[in-house]
């Protein structure tokens, strides 16, 4: 198979021709139709997740069909259509049993714990607690680019931070997970707030359902901005993007009782942000963190997109070559890009 392979972090990936992967007795192998490009691989690629192991094929946010299956998969074929969460659950543990696959005890991730789906093959083991049936009328390029961003949204949006209609949920960061948190709780009936250093992020985090932006790099003040404009702090506070700034920005905007969940990754020289810890205590704050969504609670999700609650396809920017996903990765980290590249050509 062709795949995107490195063997050194921060050195530029090649495109290799290597084996075939082979499914377990419980797992199978996906043929890789899309796969969505996400900072996670950038951060993965840069040596910030000790799961990885040289060398090494990133990618995690797939869509496909099944081109092969181990003798105990029951509920799935050769030909189904399939995505599968960046997290998956092994299905034994106590965490799995209770639902929760989302933190399994033993979790594996395509793309980090093993070899990923920027290639033509990715296998996928426990099949039958990780595998989602896609709908006929989706394509693969927007069942990709649910995998990690729009399903981590939908579960930080509707799961975590509880969000009700009418409630204020100020986001931010407007990459690919703030902006589908935006139409998400748009969607909902709540009243979305855009926070970000761009412009046209911002433009466009309107377009989507935001009723109201700030842009960060020209305020002076993030926190009252946003509550100047919900009048004493929002409800619902998500830190999309992952900083020391922008998390406790989103702590210290929230009203009393207000929920802040933590979706935006918070590595290396960021893992230990100043958290407004007398607030929290004194105004009674939730904070939780978000970790993907389980493969159960697809249908939920799948369910709004098709009805056209949902329209993820407005994320998706390009589509590119595995060839031209190369330069895309190492750049990341200074992308300014509006929309989700994905991967639709091996």
């Amino acid at each position: 198979m062709r795949a995107m392979y490195y063997d050194a972090f921060e050195k530029t990936p090649e495109i290799r021709v290597l084996p075939d992967p082979s499914p377990t007795e419980n797992g199978v192998v996906i043929k890789v139709e899309a796969t969505g490009l996400c900072r996670s691989d950038w951060h993965g690629w840069m040596g910030h997740d000790p799961d990885i192991r040289l060398p090494h094929v990133p990618g995690h946010e797939l869509a496909g069909t099944i081109a092969a299956a181990g003798r105990g998969v029951m509920r799935y074929k050769v030909g189904d259509r399939v995505t599968v969460p960046f997290v998956s659950g092994c299905g034994r543990c106590g965490e799995c049993r209770s639902g929760n696959q989302q933190v399994c005890e033993a979790q594996f991730q395509p793309g980090f714990t093993h070899w990923g789906s920027f290639a033509e093959y990715v296998a996928i083991d426990f099949a039958e607690q990780n595998l989602v049936h896609l709908p006929e009328s989706m394509d693969f390029a927007t069942a990709a680019s649910l995998g990690c961003r729009f399903a981590t949204s939908f579960r930080t949006v509707t799961d975590q931070a509880r969000v009700k209609g009418g409630e204020w949920v100020a986001v931010h960061g407007c990459g690919g997970v703030g902006l589908s948190a935006i139409m998400i709780a748009a969607a909902l009936g709540a009243k979305p707030i855009a926070i970000d250093i761009s412009a046209d992020k911002l433009a466009f985090a309107r377009k989507i359902g935001a009723v109201a932006a700030i842009n960060a790099g020209e305020t002076d003040d993030v926190v009252a901005a946003v509550r100047e404009i919900t009048q004493g702090g929002a409800h619902v506070s998500i830190d999309a993007l992952g900083s020391p700034v922008t998390c406790f920005n989103s702590i210290k905007n929230l009203r009393r009782r207000g929920r802040h969940v933590q979706v935006g990754l918070m590595l290396a020289e960021h893992a230990t942000p100043q958290i407004p810890m007398a607030q929290v205590i004194g105004h009674e704050l939730e904070i939780y963190g978000s970790h993907g969504m389980q493969a159960w609670r697809y249908d939920a999700m799948l369910e709004m997109i098709v009805a056209g609650k949902l329209d993820p396809t407005q994320l998706i920017g390009r589509n590119i070559s595995l060839e031209e996903a190369v330069p895309a990765l190492v750049a990341m980290d200074r992308a300014t890009e509006l929309g989700i590249s994905v991967i639709t050509h091996f």
